[in-house]
Formats: structure tokens, sequence, C-alpha cells
């Protein structure tokens, strides 16, 4: 709901006059002694702020990988090449429409699934019992994630400091010997991501990269019995004689046996999801919606490619790489999960709005295509989601099991009126 209200209000504010161009193209500048860092808000926001969401992106894949639905090779098989295919079929489907054209570059805005209004929208319109798809979906878009960083990362960089691009290999060097000797120390991890930002940011190189980077540098791991049972020590110490120095002890006994990683998650998820993606879409998602730009629109490639590209060539990707990694017997899938609803969640995958409107940032810099390219972004999301709907309705309650034989089946949803 942030994300939509965000959007709406971008839209509104756009089109009531010049102001919402002129506020967002304000120039801050940071000075120290002779140095000095200037960027407009909405590079700030792009460039510094998406940086935190992006680490976030590191840290999940970093958890899944060790301790979620990545872990294992036939696990991962399947969403994978179910991401595969969402990330090819709309690119190819996208340059059907612009190749040799002033658009052609764009070809990434239409490979990205937006992993937030996915998982919101699945729970508004999915089916009765979403857990199966729900974690088929979040790994497919994980990798979708990673597929997105990499293109962001070759495709879209125009120049190379090679100098400061060394200087940031260096200090990943240096944090990657950090954490093979077990040293984790957040101050120290956040000072020396700050340096490598800058330095990736003088290089050329989209800083994004910086931010997955330092997520999966982050240790993640299951809580492990000698941790817990020093934390239950310290804490029956607390209960003999709580004084606040073994008040201090208790809390980092506890703290240290859950991982760095999931600790940083829990810190940083209420600000990516609630603050900064909600920032960046009202920084980008504005566009006037005048005669002008919407009849330049309904002539554009770059618009038709992105809505056909997300609305046909994503469930389309989702679909066939699924089916290829189950016939080739590499991957595998919930017994609960049904055709019809796995045919309804890659539908919802062709819902592009965060990082589809970050690429559109990077790939045109005439503002009149990138008018064009984020109408087909909102009208290829908005498409998605009522077909997602549309197939729930029709075939996604079919056949699927809440549980397995001989347990109650569980009621129906409070808003869904029993037949």
């Amino acid at each position: 709901m942030l994300l939509i209200s965000a959007a709406a209000l971008a839209l509104v504010w756009a089109n009531l006059g010049p102001s919402y161009e002129e506020f967002w193209h304000t120039r801050l500048a940071m000075v120290l002694g002779g140095a000095e860092l200037a960027l407009d808000l909405r590079h700030w926001v792009n460039d510094g702020l998406m940086v935190l969401f992006f680490f976030s992106v590191g840290l999940e894949i970093s958890r899944e990988m060790t301790l979620g639905e990545l872990r294992g090779f036939r696990a991962v098989a399947t969403p994978a090449m179910a991401a595969l295919g969402g990330l090819c079929v709309p690119a190819l489907l996208f340059l059907l429409f612009n190749y040799g054209g002033e658009g052609q570059n764009a070809w990434g805005i239409a490979i990205s699934t937006d992993t937030a209004v996915l998982l919101g929208v699945l729970a508004l319109v999915g089916p009765r019992c979403p857990d199966q798809l729900r974690v088929f979906l979040l790994a497919l878009a994980i990798v979708d994630d990673i597929g997105a960083v990499l293109a962001i990362a070759f495709f879209y960089t125009e120049r190379v400091n090679v100098a400061a691009l060394v200087g940031a290999l260096v200090l990943f060097a240096a944090l990657l010997g950090l954490r093979f000797v077990r040293f984790w120390r957040t101050p120290f991890y956040a000072a020396i991501g700050v340096v490598m930002w800058l330095a990736v940011l003088a290089s050329g190189v989209h800083p994004s990269v910086v931010g997955v980077a330092l997520g999966l540098l982050v240790n993640a791991y299951a809580p492990r019995r000698q941790d817990m049972r020093r934390a239950l020590l310290v804490g029956k110490s607390f209960l003999v004689d709580p004084t606040p120095t073994r008040a201090l002890a208790a809390q980092a006994a506890v703290t240290e046996a859950v991982s760095p990683n999931e600790r940083l998650q829990l810190r940083i998820q209420p600000w990516s999801s609630y603050v900064i993606v909600p920032v960046f879409v009202l920084a980008n998602a504005g566009v006037v919606l005048d005669r002008t730009t919407l009849t330049a629109a309904l002539g554009s490639p770059i618009t038709w490619g992105i809505v056909v590209g997300l609305v046909v060539g994503k469930p389309i990707g989702v679909t066939l790489g699924t089916w290829i990694a189950l016939r080739a017997g590499i991957g595998r899938l919930p017994d609960t999960l049904r055709w019809g609803q796995l045919a309804g969640g890659a539908t919802l995958a062709g819902i592009g709005f965060t990082v589809a409107l970050f690429v559109t940032e990077l790939a045109l810099k005439d503002p009149l295509l990138q008018s064009e390219a984020k109408i087909g972004i909102l009208a290829g999301s908005i498409l998605a989601a009522l077909l997602g709907w549309l197939v729930f309705r029709v075939a996604g309650e079919r056949g699927g099991q809440c549980s397995p034989s001989g347990l109650p089946v569980l009621p129906p949803r409070p808003w869904r009126p029993v037949d």
C-alpha cells in the first residue's frame, strides 16, 4: 500500500506543474576541505539510499543460500530455471519491438519482478493456501534480483575508472579478510562500506553492486548450541544477581546467539521497506500524463515492449523454465503446488516496479523516452496484477490442497463469502 500510495502521489505531483522535477533536481553537496560530492536529490536516492535496499537484498540472498529455500541443488533448480526464463523471454520480446531503435538498450526494464508488490498482491488475490507458492515465488524473485543486479553492473555502466574500481576491489578483499578471521564489528564494516561506495561511485559502476556485495559477506547461520547454552547460563546468573553488568552480559550473549545476517535484516528491513523504497518510487514514478505524452506512449515501441514483456513474456518464461526443470528431473516442487497456482504466480511475476524504474533512469536519458517507459511499467504491472487475479479465480483454486489428506480443510478467507 505504501508503494502504491507513493506512486499515486508521484503521478499527481508531476501533473500539478513543474515543481516535481524542480524539487528532485535540487542539488545537495557534501564538502570536506577541498573535496566535494554533489548530486541532485534524485541521484542521492537512486545512488545512495537504494544501496541499503540492495544491501537488504544481499542479506536475503545470503541467508536463503545458507539456511533457506536456495539451499541444495534440487531445491533451487526449479525457481532458478523459472527466474532464468522470466529474465530471458521478456528481454527477447522487448527487443522484438525495439531492435535497432533508440530504446534498444532499455531491455533491462522488462526483466525484473518487484518482490514486495508481488507478495503483497499474492496475499490479496492468490489461492486460499498460498504458503508453498509464496516460498517458490520468493526464491524465484531472489534469483531474479541477482540477474537484475548483474544486468545493471555489466550492461548499464557507461565508463569505468580503473583506479577507483581497483580501490573498491581492495576494500572488498579487506572485508573478506575480516570475515575469514571471524571479526564482526558493525562500525568497521560500515566505515569500509562507505569508502567502498565512494570508490565504486567514482569508478562509474553503479553502486548498487556495493550493497549486494556487502550483504553477501554477512554471515548467516542457525543458532549454535554452545551460544544458546552460554546465553542460558548468563541469563541464570542475572536472575541470581540482577546487576547492570550481568544484564549487559546476558543481552550480549542472547544477541550473539543470532547470526549477524538476521540481526541486520531485523534492523534494516523496516527502513528499506517502509522508507527507502517508497521514497524511491516517489522520486521516480512521476510522469506527466498529458495528451502529448500519452499519444507518444501509445505509439512507442518502448511502451509496448515493456507491457508485452511484463504481461506476456514473464508468465511464459517462468512457466517454461519451471516445466524444463521438472521435465529434465533436475528440480522439484512441493506436492501441494498445482499448475493452476503456478500459472497465477507466473502471471503476477510480471509486476515490475522498483528495479524497472531504477533501470529506466540508467538506460534512457531522454525525458520523453523515460516517460514512455514509466507508462509502460505502470500499465504492464497493473495488467499483470489483474490477469493474475483472473488466473487464480479460473484455475488457481482448482485441485489445490491446504493440508495432507485426513486432516481438516482450512476455512475460507474472512473476506471471501462461503458458497
